[in-house]
C-alpha cells in the first residue's frame, strides 16, 4: 500500500471526480509517481509503501477533468504541497474540487 494517498470530490456534482491525473513529485521537481483517479475519486496506489522524511507535492491536472465536461475553470492545475514528517506514517491528502474553488486537508 502506498504511503501516499488521495481522493478528489467534485462538490459542484456532487460526486467523486474519476480521471484526474495525479502526479506525486519530491521537493525537487522529480516525479515519483503516477496515477489517474478511479470511479470513486480514489488514487490508492500512488508511489512507494515508504518515503523518507521532507517535502513533496501533489500536482492535479483539473483543466482536463474539466474539459472533458465542457467546464470552464479557474484551477487548470491544483498543486499540493505538504511535509512528510513521520516516514513510518500513512497520509492522505484529499481534494475537495469545484470549478472555481479547491480546498484540502490531512486526512
Amino acid at each position: 500500500m502506498s504511503q501516499v494517498t488521495t481522493h478528489v470530490f467534485d462538490s459542484a456534482l456532487g460526486r467523486p471526480a474519476a480521471g484526474i491525473d495525479v502526479l506525486l513529485m519530491d521537493a525537487g521537481g522529480v516525479t515519483i509517481a503516477t496515477g489517474t483517479t478511479d470511479e470513486n475519486g480514489q488514487v490508492a496506489d500512488l508511489g512507494p509503501e515508504q518515503l523518507p522524511a521532507g517535502d513533496f507535492r501533489l500536482v492535479f491536472d483539473t483543466g482536463d477533468y474539466f474539459a472533458a465536461s465542457s467546464r470552464p475553470t479557474f484551477f487548470p492545475m491544483v498543486t499540493i504541497d505538504f511535509t512528510l514528517a513521520d516516514p513510518a506514517a500513512r497520509y492522505h491528502v484529499p481534494l475537495v474540487l469545484s470549478p472555481f474553488a479547491y480546498s484540502t486537508s490531512l486526512g
